[in-house]
């Protein structure tokens, strides 16, 4: 298979690769899916004849995103995504307290949804600072 990108293309496909690659394997500890893996460092080991050698370096003698490439601004994107992804869950998992953990209908689900902006339109004011955990 041959795919042709230009030079900002084929850095943007790093990005994606990179943040996939997170979001399968950040957690897994040992119990990483090696082929992802595989898949990155083969996409990162084209940077050194492409005019990125900035992004890679070896370890273990692998190709691995290199360390100005990782602190770079990438897992500002992550951070964005993994915050955004925080309020929208906690927004509906308090919902559907509020609700007595109704099955979600038709016919609740606008009230769902109101009840999830109002809290979505809370965590944006303040962020969790209102928030009160009760025993």
């Amino acid at each position: 298979m041959q795919i042709e990108l230009s030079a900002k293309e084929f850095r943007r496909l790093l990005d994606l690769v990179y943040i996939g690659n997170w979001v399968l394997n950040a957690t897994r500890g040992d119990d990483r899916f090696g082929d992802y893996d595989n898949i990155e460092s083969k996409l990162f080991s084209l940077c050194n004849g492409n005019g990125m050698r900035t992004l890679v370096e070896e370890w273990n003698g692998v190709s691995v995103p290199s360390r100005a490439y990782v602190d770079g601004g990438i897992h500002d994107a992550i951070a964005y995504y993994e915050d955004n992804r925080f309020y929208e869950i906690l927004a509906e998992e308090l919902s559907r307290r509020d609700m007595d953990y109704a099955d979600i209908t038709e016919e609740n689900y606008g009230e769902i949804t109101n009840r999830m902006d109002e809290y979505l339109e809370e965590f944006e004011y303040s962020g969790i600072d209102h928030l009160i955990l009760e025993e």
